[in-house]
């Protein structure tokens, strides 16, 4: 399936493909304050619609994880990285996606903080 998503004004917008059958809510430090739900998928299933200098980035700690978000409004509708195996890698944050609802997705916590 395809979701269209963005940041608040429009400026971050994005396609992703695939089926989301859960996400994940860390309590890392940063994940934790902004309240995202993650949605991992490979990130060539991550289409932006806008250029990709449209979003912000922010790095803390190890510096492997590219949150990304709009410099306008302040959202933060995906993040980039790499799996444990080396994959490329897109957090969508489900919360930036038309047409979700968020009730019917199943949420598993995860312990960033201990990381």
């Amino acid at each position: 399936m395809k979701y269209n998503g963005s940041c608040h004004c429009g400026k971050v917008a994005f396609e992703v493909e695939g089926e989301i059958n859960g996400v994940v809510a860390c309590n890392c430090s940063i994940c934790s304050r902004k309240g995202s739900l993650l949605w991992f998928v490979p990130r060539e299933q991550l289409h932006l619609l806008s250029p990709e200098n449209a979003a912000s980035t922010y790095t803390f700690n190890k510096h492997t994880i590219k949150h990304r978000f709009c410099p306008i409004c302040g959202i933060h509708p995906y993040g980039e990285g790499v799996d444990p195996k080396g994959n490329r890698m897109a957090a969508i944050n489900i919360r930036c996606l038309e047409g979700i609802d968020i009730e019917s997705v199943p949420v598993q916590n995860f312990d960033g903080r201990s990381l």
